[in-house]
């Protein structure tokens, strides 16, 4: 199922046609809890302010153990390797990552390999059935 988590901007939005349900949040912080309570993975695609924001706080709770198995796969090669390297040549040279740190998101430009890295967890980690409904989630904290 698609879930369409929109914000309440001052711009008209719509819906993309990929969607099976629009849920409408007034404020950010909100809608950033609901993404990561109900998603089991983030596709990050190029964006903006809003994007990074996003992708950011989710790495953070990836790497502080906040949650766990979390693919977070970065679409567009092109768009996203300036932003690895600031990570490696400045973030981890002055040690305010670790190496492992760098390994916790997956740059791609193959659907194939977005959906592996997605795939390679769902089985082991959320034991989904072959109804796509998870029996057991492990997220915030939860064992």
């Amino acid at each position: 199922m698609s879930v369409g988590c929109n914000i309440e901007l001052p711009m008209e939005q719509k819906p993309n046609k990929y969607l099976d349900r629009w849920v409408e949040f007034r404020y950010f912080f909100v809608r950033k809890l609901m993404l990561v309570k109900y998603s089991y993975a983030f596709v990050v695609m190029p964006g903006g302010f809003g994007t990074l924001d996003e992708l950011y706080e989710s790495l953070t709770l990836v790497q502080t153990g906040k949650i766990r198995h979390f693919p977070l796969i970065l679409m567009g090669v092109e768009f996203w390797t300036p932003m690895m390297d600031f990570l490696r040549e400045r973030l981890l040279k002055e040690g305010t990552i670790a190496a492992d740190d760098l390994a916790l998101v997956t740059l791609t430009d193959s659907p194939d390999e977005a959906v592996a890295a997605i795939q390679g967890g769902m089985d082991k980690f959320y034991q989904v059935a072959e109804t796509g409904k998870p029996k057991r989630r492990w997220l915030l904290g939860e064992r």
